[in-house]
């Protein structure tokens, strides 16, 4: 965990923090869609447990929840940002310009990224290149960079179903869409051998790379802006769309999907601890510490939520599909001394 404290005013901090507590008794929390469940199964138990109103939780993505994060201090503005991706130096930039210069990052567990089709369909085994070269708005045919005009699976790997393409691919205001670019669609964008013809063609490793995460836009990928629910719903209205899912949300729906082998691995929570599974991700919330000591219920849920009880192997996070965080302990101690986090760069 990284250190940061930057100095602000104690009797502005005490002020906002008064009205805080005299406004709204109940925590409030935002952001992602994948988090979304878990926030809710400890908010709930929290509800049961403590003397405190259940929190509220909502959610938005990671990117707006952050955003709102950074807000400022004061009781119209929420506690928590949950979020798949990790926070960006430009969040954390916005939150001191606001007035919000502490700032708890706090990682819970793993949660790895499927891919699932309709539980009726053809079985799927994917590499990151199958992924790249279905939804990749340029790629290599014959050792030259020609625009994707593929439209089925098989075209560019016979051992794929002759189905035609249709990737529901998470938007860009999803924290899942970081993890599905960066290990996913970039390292399908090596293994295919698009990234060296990019740089071959006189481009830099980065504009090489900005060029392999330029999508398609022909209708063969559709960003799905909504929650996993909104993909799920997209899927079931064409059997042959390909949805890009959390592994908990697939799990808690078998019944309506069949998940693909990504690398000849399948993915399971067994499969992610091991590090077998290629696509995993480490699933965070961000605290805004000014607010621990005036939102009632604020600190003790933060500890609820990352306790043994909630988030070790053997609780209820963990059976609905999270990775337990083999370092719990020592997030634990970390929420304990209220450590802020530092500068990424």
């Amino acid at each position: 965990m990284n250190l940061m404290k930057i100095t602000v005013s104690a009797l502005a901090v005490a002020a906002v923090s008064a009205s805080a507590a005299a406004a709204r008794d109940n925590v409030q929390v935002t952001g992602s869609s994948t988090v979304l469940p878990y926030s809710t199964i400890v908010a709930e138990a929290f509800g049961e447990n403590f003397d405190f109103p259940t929190p509220v939780v909502e959610g938005g993505g990671s990117g707006a929840g952050r955003a709102k994060l950074c807000e400022g201090v004061g009781p119209n503005t929420v506690d928590i940002a949950n979020s798949s991706s990790r926070i960006t130096q430009k969040d954390i930039d916005a939150c001191a310009a606001n007035g919000v210069t502490e700032v708890m990052e706090v990682r819970f567990g793993y949660d790895g990224i499927v891919f699932a089709s309709d539980v009726n369909g053809p079985e799927f085994a994917f590499t990151a290149a199958d992924i790249y070269n279905a939804v990749a708005g340029q790629v290599v045919k014959d050792g030259a960079v020609v625009a994707n005009t593929y439209t089925q699976w098989a075209e560019f790997n016979p051992a794929l179903p002759a189905q035609d393409i249709l990737v529901l691919s998470p938007g860009t205001k999803h924290g899942t869409r970081e993890v599905f670019d960066q290990r996913v669609v970039l390292k399908g964008c090596e293994d295919s051998g698009a990234l060296a013809a990019f740089m071959a063609a006189g481009m830099d490793e980065d504009a090489a790379e900005d060029e392999c995460t330029k999508l398609r836009t022909d209708g063969r990928n559709v960003d799905i802006d909504g929650d996993y629910t909104e993909t799920l719903q997209r899927l079931e209205n064409d059997k042959n769309a390909i949805g890009v899912f959390g592994l908990s949300f697939y799990q808690n729906n078998t019944d309506k999907l069949r998940v693909a082998t990504m690398g000849g691995v399948v993915p399971s929570t067994e499969s992610i601890a091991s590090g077998d599974y290629p696509v995993s991700r480490p699933l965070y919330f961000y605290v805004k510490n000014a607010h621990l000591d005036v939102i009632p219920g604020l600190k003790e849920y933060v500890e609820f939520f990352v306790s043994n009880d909630m988030a070790g192997p053997d609780g209820p996070l963990a059976q609905y599909g999270l990775v337990s965080d083999p370092e719990l302990a020592a997030t634990q101690a970390m929420v304990a001394a209220r450590t802020p986090m530092g500068p990424l760069n």
